[in-house]
């Protein structure tokens, strides 16, 4: 389970060449400032306080938790800050954990039928 606003992010791998085919030293991929890859799940968003505060005795103390929904979803591809990222092994397969303010743009594939 992903927590509050962080997103996990299966990477991209990426290439060992450049655009104009030369291969690049291991190195150049860790300086790159900004990463991609395919949403695999998100936290349930950012936590809304609860009406009334903890000083009213007579408030109903049973309520569940309250999120304001994130914009990310699952099955997007992002673009993210890499430097925001921890990364993580998980069966393995690495992952990434991003704050979801730290994702600069998302491409979704879905057409919406009307």
């Amino acid at each position: 389970m992903i927590v509050g606003d962080r997103v996990l992010i299966e990477p991209d791998e990426g290439s060992d060449k450049s655009s104009a085919g030369l291969y690049l030293p291991p190195g150049i991929k860790d300086r790159e400032k900004v990463q991609s890859g395919k949403i695999i799940k998100k936290g349930p968003g950012y936590p809304i306080p609860e009406p009334g505060g903890p000083d009213e005795p007579w408030a109903d103390k049973r309520h569940s938790a309250r999120y304001f929904p994130l914009e990310a979803m699952e099955g997007d591809y992002a673009i993210f800050l890499k430097n925001d990222a921890v990364e993580i092994e998980f069966e393995d397969k690495k992952y990434v954990i991003v704050p979801h303010a730290s994702i600069l743009a998302l491409v979704r594939t879905e057409i919406l039928e009307s």
